[in-house]
């Protein structure tokens, strides 16, 4: 008969042992197993005296003083220290339930809550287009996030760098799976728009900073849209370059506008100089106009005036006036006239002929001249010919 057959070997096991019947596991006796254990190793010594009670009852105590070290390790780890300038968020069984401020605070322990700190102060920063290592001051282009198409259908490589700080922790930590990288992303799409809306000259010269402040507004705006907690401090741009393939050419393009400001510097800085002066002697020559006009219309009114006078006294004495202007107006004509006289032997019919020429040539070979108060008069020898014997002037009497 075999071993585990009822009745065959009296309840014994192949190696002579007594089976016990199988069963539950009695809870009493498993709670007084650990007692045990523990009154051992708290105790110093074996187990409770059968028939006595002290050594359960310090058993006892030494299990409720090892639970309540426990419970206070436990409590204690509870507190938690947020630093300046940093938000602790505090999470109960992974929902968001309270945000704290700077110094220190207590919750519940894991796993119940748990918190995460976010530093809301710091700037943080990330790089489009580019990748900076480290402190060492180089940095290797990324093509695929710095190469974009412009208005004009031209190619240029533009490298930004994008600085942020953190303006709600709650929206930080939860709206967004991975905040860096969403950043990124938002970036280059902002970028891109605001490039195609421009052309390339804009966007390579004077429209830098126009495009900077675009794309940081327009960023701004999608990071706002995802209820992502990021608030972009500033946008800057690294580098905003033509392709390899056309930087001669760009370059020489950069020089030609530089030469055209420079031009325009000087010309206007030219009429700057020039302008002033021309008003000037404007203003100069109307002042003269001016006196001119005051001066002729004074003459003209004197004229006026003397002419009047003139007509009473004439209306008075017709030929003593009459006598009187021929006078004065004979007075004023040969006043300014030159007068030859000629001393012929006989007579006094002259043939004349022409009389400037013959003061000019008597004057430069140096005859007497007598010079009166008004005019010239010139002596010149007898017999009509000057000092080289050349005859000048024939005379001949009745």
């Amino acid at each position: 008969m075999a071993w585990n057959e009822p009745g065959g070997s009296g309840g014994k096991d192949p190696w002579g042992q007594r089976k016990r019947d199988q069963g539950p596991p009695d809870l009493d006796q498993i709670i007084k197993n650990i007692r045990r254990k523990l009154g051992g190793i708290l105790g110093g010594g074996g187990g409770p005296v059968r028939g006595t009670t002290g050594g359960g009852h310090l058993g006892r105590l030494s299990f409720g003083a090892i639970l309540a070290g426990l419970l206070a390790v436990w409590m204690v780890s509870g507190f938690y220290v947020v630093r300046q300038g940093e938000r602790g968020v505090v999470l109960e069984f992974g929902r968001d339930i309270a945000v704290t401020d700077a110094g220190l605070h207590w919750h519940f322990p894991f796993p119940i809550e748990t918190v995460d700190k976010v530093n809301v102060q710091r700037v943080y920063m990330t790089q489009i287009g580019y990748r900076s290592n480290g402190g060492a001051g180089a940095s290797r282009t990324v093509t695929d996030e710095s190469q974009m198409l412009t208005g004009d259908q031209n190619i240029v490589d533009i490298e930004l760098a994008i600085q942020y700080k953190i303006k709600d922790p709650v929206a930080y930590l939860f709206n967004v799976r991975d905040p860096t990288e969403t950043i990124v992303q938002a970036a280059q799409s902002a970028v891109r728009q605001v490039v195609g809306d421009n052309k390339m000259d804009f966007v390579l010269t004077d429209g830098r900073d126009v495009v900077a402040q675009d794309t940081q507004a327009l960023l701004q705006k999608i990071l706002d849209k995802y209820n992502a907690g990021i608030d972009i401090v500033t946008v800057q741009m690294q580098h905003a370059r033509p392709p390899h393939e056309v930087t001669a050419a760009f370059e020489d393009a950069v020089k030609a506008r530089q030469d055209e400001a420079r031009m325009i510097n000087e010309a206007q800085a030219y009429a700057k100089d020039i302008i002033p002066r021309a008003k000037g002697a404007a203003a100069g020559m109307i002042l003269d106009a001016q006196g001119y006009r005051a001066r002729v219309v004074a003459m003209a009114q004197g004229d006026t005036s003397r002419f009047g006078q003139i007509v009473t006294q004439y209306d008075k004495a017709p030929e003593v006036t009459r006598e009187r202007l021929y006078l004065q107006t004979m007075q004023k004509v040969l006043s300014h006239a030159n007068k030859v006289f000629v001393d012929l032997p006989r007579g006094n019919n002259v043939i004349y002929l022409p009389l400037d020429k013959i003061v000019h040539d008597a004057s430069a070979a140096g005859a007497p001249a007598v010079v009166p108060q008004h005019g010239t008069i010139t002596q010149v020898p007898r017999g009509g010919q000057d000092s080289g014997g050349n005859g000048m002037l024939r005379g001949r009497g009745r």
